[in-house]
Formats: structure tokens, C-alpha cells, sequence
């Protein structure tokens, strides 16, 4: 008689109601999958209305008493949670990597521009200073002051499950604000671990809120009249319903949404920093980010030198599970998308373009949702690789005669989310950030992902709504003005007077 190892017993997740775990109620549940193996690791509850109800209603409670907290008590926990971040990094990667996919320098690079915006927030009592105007009229005085909304949410992407996160919950809290966060379903485990970090940084309990879920819960936290504002990242289509919706039912929204990043390489460019640059941005993540530079474009006759010189960098390229030391790419993140991408190759061939390298090729073992990287050369902008977004290890060249004609390429693009210029000339750096119409931009820097204490954003179908995600207008975005206009008077100068407030 023989016997086999039984698989361990695929987890339940909770949300995370109230200071601690809560068991999902609506009987629904979605599977979470490890990308590498393509094996079920977990199921996460999808949440019903009652359930974003009740969470709503625990978040307005908590937040009545975090307004009130001492601006030094807000930098305090954020503090201490930027201190428990930096000491659990391994073990944050490791739940990146284990339901994302991403190699674990991938992670940890992603754990640390998420810890910089926890940094930022910290100055809390500096970022909410107000101003002051002594004297407006006889004993008058005016002040501004600014005041947190309430109870804020933040609908995040699978791409970077615990980055995109910070970028919204740190500013939302030291702002004052009860967040609720709706993470992907995709890879839901790293909120969890955040929160829990949150309540042994001494967040108050309801303050911070992870419910999971799909449309369902998304619709009803953009619905709900307890939510004061929503921020989201994901698809440009998606984005905008988002926005839409949000705004309908009177909401302040931010939605950042897809892209198509180009990177313009002028004849005068290093070939050889040119072609580093564009294989990082174009094949980290496995392109499954939003500022990843999907399309180069080549100027004048430095196309073909630079399509080599891609190419030759691209069978070093060590793609394999994120948890296998070496590997510099992991999978995606599910087999409905990885299919998606690898039409787009297919896609791109059918119609003219000449594929120079084809991921569909490289040969992988087991189920796990793997591609290789792809190049394309002599894409078109009537091509669907062209005009999609991709998301996915797919870098497309396209070929202009001039500068004018590379520009004409980026300004007419539908999105506007991120863009880099590769030249020697100074003038043309210069020119060229004049005139793009993109919200981010690199020169000779092919990811310009701006710091945390500036602020992150597109133009054009990237972007919906007024503000940018993090940074200053963050701040902003999480708070709402208020005016004071103030006299203490003698009481013997008082009258009546029916004219017009008179300031001189």
C-alpha cells in the first residue's frame, strides 16, 4: 500500500473590521492563486453590500475620535508603522511573491517606494499648517486651516499590492481620515499584513479597514453616503466608471488610469545606456506596470543599432519563479491575462510588424502563467499592440524620421501617463519637456516615478479628476479648507451696521 503527501488545506482570508480579523459573511468567495505554480493557495471573500455597510459604520465611529488625535499622536503611529515596515520587508516580499509572482528584488523595491510615502506623512504637523492673516480690518484677523474629509477608501490594482496601498492610506491617515481599503482580489494578502502592522503601531481600531471584494463591493463603497472620497488605480476604462460613478453619488475621486509610456531615443543618444534603459523599463514587473515604457521610439538612423543591441540583451534575461534567487522576472498574474498578452504578439505579426524576439517560445515547466519577453520592431500606431495597453513583457518599436514626428507619436496617444527622452543634447531635454503632453516625465531616465514628496499622475485618458495621487497634492486631496474670520472686540464698539464688510 502507498501514500501520498495530502496538499495542505486551502486558507480562508478575512477582512479586516475593527482593529482585527473578520470572517466573510456573503457566503461568496474568490480564488487566489500562486501565479509560479498556477495552483489555488487561498480564497478570499468577496464582500456583500451589508458588509461594506457595516464597515462603513464601524469607520465613521473610529473616525470622530482620529480627528481628533493630537497632530503629534498621528506622526507618532505613523512612525512606529514606518519602523515595523522596514523590520518585516522579508516577510512582506515574500507574501508579494508568493500571490503576485514578482522576483523578490522586485518586492522589496516596491516595499521600499511605498515606506518613502509612509515618510512623507510622518511631517504631518508641518503638512497641515495653515496660513494667517493678522489685521485684515480693524481687529480683524483671518486664518485657513485644513480638516480630513471623514471616511475615505482606496480601490487598488494587483500590480503593486502593497505600494499603491501606502501611497493612499499613509496621507489619508495622518490626515485625520478613517480608510477603507478594497485591494485586489488577485493578491489580497498584503493589506492584511499592513493592517496588522497599523494595530501594533497603535492605529485605533476601525481607523484602518481591508475589505475585500469585486464589483459588488466597489460598486457600493462609490455609492455609499458614508464614503466622503475614493481614490483608484487600474485600467483607463475602469478609471473612469470609477470616476463617474464616484462623482455622481458626490464624491471627490481620483482615478488613475492606463498607458501606453513612449520612450524617445534621439541619433545622438548612448545606444548602449538606451538599450539597458529600455529593457529594465520595458520587461521589470514583467510589465505589469504602469509606467513601464511599452513603445520606443527610434529617431533617424539609430533604430537598427538600438533593436540589436535589445536584442542582445535579451537572452541573458533570467524569468522564473520570484522565489528562486537569480530569477530577474516572474509570471503574471493569471492565465486569462498572460493569453491576452501573448495575442497581442500575435496580433502585432498578423498585421506588419516584424517580431524580433517572441516570448511565446521560451519554454517553461509546469502550470505557472509564464511569457517571455517579446520585441517588435516596425510597430505601427494603427496596430493593436500599438494602441492597447499591453501590460505584459512586450516592447514595441516604432520608427520615426525626426524628432517632430517622434513627438507627434506621444502627443497624439490617447494616454499621458509617462514618457522619457535618451540624448546627449541639452536643448532637446529641454524642448522636449516643454512640449510633451505627458504628466510624468524622464530625461535620460526611463521610469520617472516622482518622489514621495512630489506627486504621482497623468495627463489625458491617465488621469480622472482634479488631483495627483500622493505627495502635496495627497495632502490636499485628503482634506477639505476651511476658512476662519475672527474679532474680539471691546463690547463698547458695538453696533449695528446693515452696509458691506469694509477692509480698509
Amino acid at each position: 500500500m502507498t501514500s501520498t503527501a495530502e496538499k495542505p488545506a486551502v486558507q480562508t482570508l478575512t477582512h479586516w473590521l475593527s482593529g482585527g480579523p473578520a470572517e466573510g459573511t456573503s457566503g461568496r468567495t474568490g480564488p487566489v492563486y500562486n501565479p509560479a505554480t498556477g495552483e489555488v493557495q487561498a480564497l478570499v471573500p468577496l464582500a456583500s453590500r451589508a458588509e461594506v455597510d457595516r464597515a462603513v459604520e464601524l469607520a465613521t465611529a473610529a473616525a470622530r475620535t482620529w480627528r481628533a488625535a493630537p497632530l503629534g499622536k498621528r506622526a507618532e503611529v505613523l512612525f512606529r508603522f514606518r519602523d515595523l515596515l522596514d523590520r518585516n520587508r522579508e516577510e512582506l516580499a515574500r507574501i508579494l511573491t508568493r500571490e503576485h509572482g514578482k522576483v523578490h528584488a522586485d518586492a522589496l523595491g516596491e516595499i521600499a517606494r511605498g515606506i518613502e510615502n509612509v515618510e512623507y506623512a510622518c511631517g504631518v504637523p508641518n503638512l497641515l499648517k495653515g496660513g494667517y492673516s493678522e489685521q485684515v480690518s480693524s481687529g480683524v484677523d483671518v486664518y485657513s486651516i485644513q480638516q480630513p474629509l471623514g471616511v475615505v477608501a482606496g480601490i487598488t490594482p494587483f500590480n503593486f499590492p502593497a505600494m499603491v496601498p501606502l501611497w493612499m492610506l499613509a496621507n489619508a491617515l495622518a490626515c485625520g481620515n478613517a480608510f477603507i481599503l478594497k485591494p485586489s482580489e488577485k493578491d489580497p494578502s498584503a493589506s492584511l499584513f499592513l493592517a496588522e502592522l497599523l494595530r501594533e503601531a497603535g492605529l485605533p481600531d476601525g481607523v484602518f479597514s481591508v475589505v475585500h471584494g469585486d464589483k459588488e463591493a466597489v460598486d457600493a463603497l462609490l455609492e455609499h453616503p458614508g464614503i466622503a472620497a475614493v481614490s483608484f488605480v487600474g485600467s483607463t476604462p475602469i478609471a473612469r466608471n470609477i470616476y463617474e460613478k464616484g462623482t455622481a453619488h458626490g464624491k471627490r475621486v481620483q482615478a488613475l488610469g492606463g498607458a501606453k509610456n513612449h520612450m524617445l531615443v534621439l541619433p545622438d543618444a548612448d545606444v548602449g545606456m538606451a538599450a539597458d534603459a529600455a529593457v529594465s523599463a520595458a520587461y521589470g514587473s514583467a510589465g505589469e506596470r504602469c509606467m513601464a515604457i511599452s513603445v520606443l521610439v527610434a529617431v533617424g538612423g539609430v533604430g537598427d543599432a538600438l533593436v540589436s543591441a535589445i536584442q542582445e540583451r535579451l537572452p541573458a534575461l533570467k524569468v522564473g519563479p520570484g522565489d528562486q534567487p537569480g530569477n530577474e522576472m516572474g509570471p503574471l498574474i493569471t492565465r486569462e491575462h498572460r493569453d491576452r498578452v501573448a495575442g497581442y504578439i500575435e496580433s502585432a505579426a498578423k498585421q506588419g510588424a516584424t517580431v524580433v524576439v517572441d516570448g511565446r517560445e521560451q519554454p517553461f515547466d509546469g502550470d505557472g502563467f509564464f511569457l517571455g519577453v517579446s520585441l517588435l520592431d516596425h510597430v505601427t500606431p494603427e496596430m493593436e499592440a500599438y494602441q492597447d495597453e499591453i501590460f505584459g513583457p512586450v516592447l514595441c518599436v516604432v520608427r520615426a524620421n525626426s524628432y517632430d514626428e517622434g513627438l507627434k507619436f506621444i502627443n497624439e496617444n490617447p494616454y499621458g501617463n509617462g514618457t522619457a527622452i535618451f540624448t546627449r543634447d541639452g536643448g532637446a531635454a529641454r524642448r522636449f519637456q516643454f512640449e510633451v503632453e505627458v504628466g510624468m516625465v524622464g530625461i535620460n531616465v526611463p521610469i520617472p516615478v516622482p518622489v514621495a514628496y512630489y506627486s504621482f499622475g497623468g495627463w489625458k485618458a491617465s488621469l480622472f479628476g482634479d488631483s495627483h495621487m500622493y505627495g502635496p497634492e495627497g495632502i490636499k486631496f485628503y482634506t477639505r479648507a476651511k476658512v476662519v474670520t475672527s474679532r474680539w472686540p471691546d463690547p463698547a464698539s458695538s453696533r449695528v451696521d446693515l452696509g458691506f464688510p469694509q477692509n480698509r
